[in-house]
């Protein structure tokens, strides 16, 4: 009797990975989006609780910030919006930088379609919000829909594991970082008020001088951290919202990679420590070591964590305390701007970033490789909906009304909440059910492995 054939090899597609860098960042964020839940939970709860108050009155304190006749004198609201947060947005900008100079966002082709994604994304949830307010000072919250939570959306994205693919928590993050360049924009540009001359002089020049750092190729972080810390109290006063200064620092600390002088220096300190151990040669060592690792890369490890375990949580706790009564609820339901930011949320973000990143996938201006499929693809659009950290924040610039600002909080917290279950669903059903976004087209094809072996039918 003939032995069966052995099956032949299986299937083996090289599919490409997350570099080490982007898993730590995403790491960080997924645990940071369960922080941030839980403080807006507990702001919600101490809002409306019996003892709802002492939150507005906690909020309300006043701090001083004095350095001789200079000094800043703000809310315990206003030093989380304005100060804290330039550290969430000077996280954002190292993220941008890195990327661009030595990450992903190199290659045109990765970036187009994300991109694309996430100007769709920017434009309909605008359009959508002015078309239901479009008079009046509800108007000027055109802006609350346009930005995607990224720590709350790659914590949903982590629930799925191995399931959903590398590249498209990838995707994800991309857009989110050119969503945020267009959120800061806007803010930036349509949200500010007033402008103090002395004040923008001098950011301007601080500017300068850590342009004159990169340029002196300083790797140390104090004088950079000096120059932020300059730069943001130059930007407070100037009247430009505070946070620019995160962006700005984040943008321009050095990503470049070392040079190869100094990568092979530090073999050097090495074998003179290993001869004589001691304090100097210990410092030189560490210093030389240090110099081969960008001041990018130093300073997001320090401030990554920050933003995401204490920043961004404390800002989810002093922002998320909307009184829910029966009347607040009764006028959030039929308010034109409580639909507006959760309609433009969830149906802007779905149509707006799905349409564009087909155009930019089917015009073959990029691809979106990886296993993700189509399914994957509106999924992912659905969750960009989630809207909570930047959308609160520009709802605190837009509007001075406080039942204004509740109802867009209302329209935010339900949108983002539609939102995440609707991507969630989408997600576990339609996920691995659609065909590939991009097949890959430039693997060799592969020996399918022969059918299964049957005993031949005797003849009758």
């Amino acid at each position: 009797m003939t032995a069966p054939p052995r099956p032949g090899p299986g299937l083996r597609v090289r599919l490409p990975q997350v570099a080490p860098s982007m898993r730590e960042f995403l790491a960080t964020e997924a645990g940071g989006a369960v922080l941030l839940l839980l403080a807006a939970v507990a702001a919600l709860i101490w809002a409306n609780s019996p003892w709802s108050g002492s939150y507005d009155r906690f909020w309300s304190t006043t701090a001083e910030l004095r350095l001789g006749d200079a000094g800043f004198n703000m809310t315990l609201h206003h030093w989380v919006n304005d100060g804290a947060m330039a550290i969430f947005f000077a996280v954002v900008g190292l993220e941008i930088s890195r990327e661009f100079t030595t990450g992903e966002l190199r290659d045109r082709r990765t970036i187009a379609v994300p991109a694309l994604g996430a100007i769709g994304g920017l434009a309909l949830p605008a359009v959508i919000y002015f078309v239901c307010n479009r008079s009046g000072p509800e108007s000027s919250g055109w802006g609350i829909p346009m930005s995607t939570d990224t720590a709350f959306v790659i914590g949903i994205l982590a629930l799925f594991g191995p399931r959903c693919p590398d590249r498209l928590r990838l995707f994800l993050l991309t857009l989110a970082i050119v969503d945020d360049i267009g959120a800061i924009t806007v803010v930036g540009i349509f949200y500010t008020d007033h402008l103090n001359l002395v004040g923008l002089a001098v950011a301007v020049a601080t500017v300068l001088a850590i342009l004159a750092l990169r340029w002196l190729r300083v790797w140390q972080l104090p004088p950079y951290i000096l120059a932020s810390i300059v730069l943001w109290g130059a930007i407070h006063v100037s009247g430009v919202h505070a946070t620019l200064a995160g962006v700005l620092v984040g943008l321009l600390v050095p990503a470049v990679p070392p040079r190869p002088d100094q990568v092979e220096e530090v073999p050097i300190y090495v074998r003179a420590l290993q001869e004589d151990s001691n304090a100097t040669r210990v410092g030189l060592t560490v210093a030389a070591a240090k110099a081969t690792v960008p001041a990018n890369d130093r300073l997001q490890r320090v401030l990554h964590p920050i933003s995401a375990f204490v920043v961004v949580p404390v800002f989810g706790l002093a922002n998320a305390g909307v009184h829910l009564d029966g009347s607040a609820l009764r006028t959030a339901s039929t308010s034109s701007v409580t639909l507006g930011v959760a309609a433009a949320l969830i149906v802007g973000n779905t149509c707006g970033i799905t349409a564009a990143s087909l155009i930019a996938i089917r015009t073959g201006l990029g691809q979106l490789p990886g296993q993700v499929r189509y399914g994957h693809l509106l999924g992912a659009a659905t969750l960009a909906g989630i809207g909570f950290t930047i959308s609160l924040f520009i709802t605190e610039l837009a509007f001075t009304d406080e039942s204004l600002r509740d109802q867009a909080k209302i329209g935010i917290l339900a949108g983002s909440l539609l939102a995440a279950l609707a991507g969630t669903v989408i997600l576990r059903i339609l996920g691995e059910r659609m065909p590939l976004c991009s097949p890959l087209t430039d693997e060799p094809v592969p020996r399918l492995p022969p059918r299964p072996w049957r005993a031949p039918v005797p003849a009758k």
